[in-house]
């Protein structure tokens, strides 16, 4: 099983990160695209990382308007599996835009 962060972990892991806030319980961040479709077209690359990494973020999808949470279930709180997905996340974000 992944090791949990200490917060002060995370608000390490966080500073590195753009848009992204949270605390050990999960990260997590809000992105808006250009049109609805490019949004489906974010949650469908972040589908394939996420088979990838065999971890899995919640999303929220509001019209073109997208909500990811990480957090290790498994794990019970954020570990550093929480970042790597978040990392992957940011760059596909970047790529839409």
């Amino acid at each position: 099983m992944a090791e949990l962060l200490t917060a002060d972990a995370v608000r390490e892991g966080l500073s590195g990160l753009s848009d992204w806030s949270g605390d050990p319980t999960g990260i997590g961040r809000t992105a808006q695209l250009s049109s609805f479709p490019a949004a489906i077209g974010v949650v469908d690359r972040v589908a394939a990382v996420a088979e990838e990494l065999d971890h899995h973020p919640d999303i929220d999808i509001r019209w073109r308007t997208l909500t990811f949470r990480c957090v290790t279930h498994s794990a019970g709180g954020v570990t550093h599996r929480d970042f790597e997905l978040a990392r992957r996340i940011d760059e596909i974000i970047r790529s839409a835009a």
